[in-house]
C-alpha cells in the first residue's frame, strides 16, 4: 500500500495544482463572481419556466410554454430518471463555473498524456498548453458550456481507446466506458460528432500498423472491447440520446414537409443549408493565426487605444476625444473573412514549434493518426474556401451536414498538436540521440522561425490588410479612416509576429542549452511551462478577464424587467407575448419574463420557424391570434411600451369550417387570409378524426382553460352538439395525450403548429397531458445500462486485485 502512495502522490500534486490554477485565472469566483456569458444569459432566459416550475414542485415538466408557443426541454437542462452519469459528471466539476471546465481541460490531457507513458512532469505541462488554448478560454468567455464540456472528455475517449489497442483491456475498457459516457452527457453532438472523425483516422491508422504487423486479431479483439464500452455508454445516456433524436426531427434540423418558402421554391437539402453550414468558414491565410495571435487583426472588436492611427485619424476628423476612445475600444482590425470573429484560435508559438520539432522525432502510428487528425480538421475548418473537401463532406459523409459552424473542427487540431508537440518533446528528453536532436531543433527553428521571419520582413507585399467590410466603411467614415486603419492592423500584425519569433528563439535556446548540458531536464521543463504560460495566458487575458465577471445576481437575473413587461404581468391569465422592439426568434430575453411567440435555441421548432418566415415576421394578425398573442412589445423613442391586442383567439375556440389540405406546402399556404377564429385549416391525413367540413354556430357554447401547468392543460366544455375545437398550443406528437373526462382521445394538428380535437355535445372536461414515453423508454434502458456498467467495473476490478 505504501508502495501505491508513494506512486500516487506525485499525481495528487498535480491534482492539486489543477484546481488552484483553474481557480487563479479564474479568480472572481472566489469573491463570488460569476462570468457573464451571453449564451448562457439566453439559455437562462430559456430555462426559467421549467427551472421555476421544478423549484416549486420537484417535478420535471419536459415541456416549457415560454418559447416558440412551446416546445421539449430536452434542449433546456432537462433532468432524467437513472442519469447516473451526469450526477458523476456533476462530481468531477465540482469547482466553480467556469473554473470546472478549465480543470476538466486540464485532467484530461493529463489522463491521456499518462496513457502514453509520459512523464507526469511533461503530461502536467501539456495539460495546461492544451487548457490554455485561446479558442477553449474563449467559448468558455461567451458560454458555449456544452461545446467547452464535450472537449474535456475528449481525451479521457482517446485514452480508453489506445488502452485497448496497448492490450489493456480492463483499463481500456473502464476509461473509455465512462470517457464516452461522459462526452455523451456533455450533449454538444457536434463535437462528439468530430471526436468520431479523429476516431476513424486513429482507427485506420491502427489497422494498417496491424496489417502490416499481422496483428489483426489483437486489433478486431480490442475493437469488440470497445464496442461493448460504447454500448453501455451510450445506453447511460439512452434517455437525452433518445429525446434528442426524437425533437430534432421536429426541429430546424428535421424535414416538416415544406418544398417551398415565402419567396418561390425551396432548395430540398437533406440537412441544412449549405451557406448556414459554411457561413463561419475558417481562411486559408487566417490558419496562420494559430501560430500568430492576431495575424488577421484579432477579433472584430479590438481595442487599439489612443496611440492608435485611427484614434488620431478621428481627432482630426473633429470627433470628440472620448468619442474617438470609445470607438478605439472596439476597433474592427480583423481583416479576415469569417462573419464575426471573438478571439482567433491561438495554440501558440511555443506549442507549435515544439509540434514542429516532434514531427522529426517521434516516429510510428502515434504520430500518424494525430498529424491526420489535424489535417483533417485544418482542411474542413476552411469550409466554402476549400470546396473539393467541404462538399464531399456534406454530400457523402453521413450527418456532416447536420452541424454548422464548420471552423469549430479545429478543436481536434487543438486537442493535437499540443498531445504530440509534449510527446515529441518526451522523446528529445530521452533520446539518446544528440545529431538526431541537433538536427530536430535545427529544422524547427529555420521552418518555424524563418516562417515569421518572412512574414515579417515582406508583410508589405504578401498582405494588403484589407478587410471585406472596408468598402462600406469608406463610405462612412472616409478613405482615410481607412488607411489609417490598415495601418493599425498592420501594427498589430508586425507586433504579434515579432512576439511569436521571440518566443521561438527563446524556447529553441532553451532546448539548445539542454542538448549542451548547460541546463538540467527540470530546469528546462520550468522555462518551457514559464514560457508557455506567459505565451497563451497573456493572449487569453485580451479576451476574457477578470473584466468578465460580474454579480452572481446579474448572472441569474440577466433581464431586467420593463414597465412594459411589469403590466403585462399583472395579467395573470394564461397567454402569450410577442416582443417587436427586436428579432423575436433570436432573443431569450421575453421568455424570461413571459411566455413568447419567439425564443433563442439553436435548433428552433421548424414548423415555427417557417411560421414565422411566412406570416410572423410580416405581422400577420390572423397568425398572431391563433398562436393566443394578446400582448405586443413595440419600440418608441422613449423605450418600449405595451399595446394589448383585443382579437386574440384565446386558449381555445370552436371553428365553423373545416378546410382540407394536401401536405405542408398547402397547409401553411392556406393560412394567408382565412379568419382563424372561423376556419381551420388541417390536412388530409387527419380526415378520419374529423366528420365533416362545417359546424353549426352555437351560442351557448363555451371552451374554457380552468388549469394550467406547462406539462398539463383542463379545458371545461359546454355544446349541445359536436364540435371541431382548435388550442392555441403547439402539436408535438410525441408525448402530448389529450382525455376527455378521464378517457383518452385523438386529437390532431390544425392550422399548421396547432392543436385540434373533436368534442362530443355536452359538458365535459378536456385535458392535455405531457407524457412522453420516450423518457420512460429510455430511462429504463439508462438503468439497466448503468447497473451491467457497475458489475462489470466491481467484477473486472476484483479480477484484477486478486491477480495482483
Amino acid at each position: 500500500m505504501t508502495g501505491y502512495l508513494k506512486k500516487s502522490l506525485p499525481h495528487l500534486f498535480v491534482f492539486l495544482g489543477f484546481i488552484i490554477i483553474s481557480l487563479a485565472y479564474f479568480y472572481p469566483v472566489l469573491q463570488g463572481k460569476e462570468i457573464f456569458q451571453s449564451d448562457i444569459a439566453q439559455y437562462i432566459g430559456m430555462a426559467r419556466q421549467q427551472n421555476d416550475f421544478r423549484a416549486e414542485t420537484g417535478e420535471e415538466p419536459y415541456w416549457t410554454d415560454a418559447a416558440f408557443g412551446g416546445m421539449p426541454t430536452y434542449q433546456l437542462g432537462a433532468n432524467y430518471p437513472h442519469n447516473y452519469i451526469k450526477e458523476l459528471d456533476r462530481t468531477l466539476r465540482f469547482l466553480p463555473r467556469p473554473a470546472d471546465y478549465l480543470f476538466l481541460y486540464f485532467i484530461g490531457l493529463y489522463i491521456l498524456l499518462l496513457v502514453l507513458k509520459i512523464d507526469y512532469k511533461l503530461a502536467f505541462l501539456g495539460a495546461l498548453a492544451f487548457g490554455f488554448s485561446t479558442y477553449l478560454i474563449i467559448i468558455l468567455g461567451v458560454g458555449h458550456n456544452a461545446k467547452a464540456h464535450a472537449i474535456a472528455y475528449m481525451p479521457w475517449v482517446l485514452g480508453g481507446i489506445l488502452l485497448c489497442f496497448n492490450r489493456k483491456y480492463l483499463w481500456g475498457f473502464l476509461l473509455l466506458a465512462f470517457g464516452m459516457a461522459l462526452e455523451i452527457s456533455a450533449n454538444h453532438f457536434q463535437m462528439t460528432y468530430y471526436l468520431l472523425l479523429l476516431v476513424i483516422v486513429l482507427g485506420l491508422v491502427h489497422l494498417y500498423d496491424a496489417f502490416k504487423k499481422k496483428e489483426l486479431s489483437h486489433y478486431f479483439k480490442a475493437i469488440g472491447v470497445m464496442l461493448v464500452a460504447v454500448i453501455l455508454a451510450i445506453g447511460t445516456n439512452a434517455t437525452n440520446l433518445l429525446a434528442t433524436k426524437q425533437y430534432a426531427d421536429f426541429s430546424t434540423r428535421g424535414d416538416t414537409g415544406l418544398t417551398i418558402t415565402p419567396n418561390g421554391p425551396a432548395e430540398k437539402t437533406e440537412g441544412l443549408d449549405y451557406n448556414y453550414i459554411t457561413e463561419y468558414s475558417y481562411g486559408i491565410l487566417e490558419s496562420f493565426n494559430l501560430f500568430i495571435p492576431r495575424f488577421m487583426g484579432g477579433s472584430s472588436a479590438e481595442d487599439v487605444g489612443v496611440e492608435s492611427n485611427i484614434y488620431s485619424e478621428l481627432t482630426k476628423m473633429g470627433a470628440p476625444p472620448v468619442q474617438a476612445m470609445q470607438f478605439t475600444e472596439s476597433a474592427p482590425t480583423y481583416w479576415g473573412d469569417q462573419p464575426f470573429v471573438g478571439a482567433p484560435a491561438y495554440i501558440g508559438a511555443t506549442v507549435i514549434f515544439l509540434f514542429v520539432m516532434a514531427l522529426y522525432l517521434v516516429k510510428g502510428r502515434l504520430k500518424w493518426w494525430l498529424v491526420g487528425g489535424s489535417i483533417l480538421a485544418l482542411l474542413l475548418s476552411w469550409g466554402k474556401n476549400f470546396g473539393l473537401l467541404t462538399d464531399f463532406f456534406i454530400d457523402f459523409v453521413p450527418l456532416y451536414n447536420k452541424f454548422r459552424a464548420v471552423s469549430s473542427i479545429q478543436v481536434i487540431l487543438e486537442l493535437c498538436v499540443p498531445v504530440l508537440a509534449i510527446i515529441g518533446l518526451s522523446r528529445f528528453f530521452t533520446s539518446e540521440n544528440k545529431e538526431e536532436k541537433l538536427n530536430a531543433l535545427k529544422w524547427s527553428t529555420i521552418i518555424v522561425g524563418g516562417l515569421a521571419l518572412i512574414f515579417l520582413l515582406f508583410k508589405s507585399v504578401l498582405f494588403g490588410f484589407s478587410g471585406p467590410n472596408d468598402g462600406v466603411m469608406i463610405k462612412q467614415i472616409g478613405l482615410d479612416f481607412v488607411r489609417a486603419l490598415k495601418e493599425d492592423r498592420k501594427a498589430i500584425f508586425t507586433a504579434d509576429t515579432i512576439r511569436s519569433l521571440v518566443l521561438v528563439l527563446l524556447v529553441a535556446g532553451v532546448l539548445w542549452m539542454f542538448i549542451q548540458k548547460k541546463l538540467q531536464k527540470n530546469t528546462v521543463i520550468i522555462a518551457l511551462g514559464v514560457l508557455m504560460l506567459f505565451d497563451l495566458v497573456v493572449i487569453d487575458q485580451r479576451y476574457v478577464n477578470s473584466e468578465d465577471f460580474v454579480r452572481s445576481s446579474a448572472v441569474n437575473t440577466p433581464f431586467q424587467a420593463t414597465q412594459a413587461d411589469k403590466e403585462i404581468m399583472r395579467d395573470t391569465d394564461h397567454y402569450r407575448v410577442y416582443d417587436l422592439s427586436g428579432n423575436p426568434f433570436n432573443t431569450a430575453r421575453t421568455s424570461f419574463f413571459h411566455n413568447s411567440i419567439g425564443g433563442y435555441h439553436a435548433a428552433k421548432p421548424g414548423r415555427m420557424q417557417e411560421l414565422y418566415e411566412f406570416y410572423l415576421a410580416d405581422n400577420n394578425l390572423q397568425v398572431l391570434n391563433m398562436l393566443n398573442t394578446k400582448y405586443f412589445i413595440i419600440p418608441t423613442q422613449e423605450g418600449v411600451m405595451t399595446q394589448q391586442n383585443p382579437e386574440t383567439n384565446g386558449n381555445a375556440w370552436f371553428v365553423e369550417n373545416v378546410k382540407f389540405v394536401n401536405g405542408a406546402n398547402e397547409e401553411i399556404l392556406a393560412l394567408d387570409g382565412i379568419n382563424t377564429k372561423k376556419t381551420a385549416i388541417v390536412d388530409a391525413k387527419f380526415k378520419e378524426f374529423v366528420p365533416k367540413q362545417s359546424f353549426s354556430k352555437d351560442s351557448a357554447s363555451s371552451i374554457q382553460l380552468v388549469s394550467y401547468q406547462p406539462n398539463e392543460l383542463k379545458y371545461e366544455t359546454s355544446t349541445s352538439q359536436d364540435q371541431l375545437a382548435v388550442f392555441s398550443e403547439i402539436y408535438y406528437p410525441h408525448g402530448w395525450q389529450a382525455y376527455i373526462d378521464g378517457e383518452e382521445a385523438p386529437h390532431f394538428r390544425a392550422n399548421y403548429v396547432l392543436r385540434a380535437m373533436m368534442l362530443p355535445a355536452g359538458e365535459h372536461t378536456v385535458t392535455f397531458k405531457f407524457e412522453p414515453e420516450v423518457v420512460r423508454t429510455g430511462s429504463s434502458i439508462a438503468l439497466a445500462s448503468s447497473l451491467v456498467l457497475g458489475i462489470l467495473v466491481v467484477g473486472g476490478l476484483a479480477v484484477y486485485f486478486r491477480r495482483r
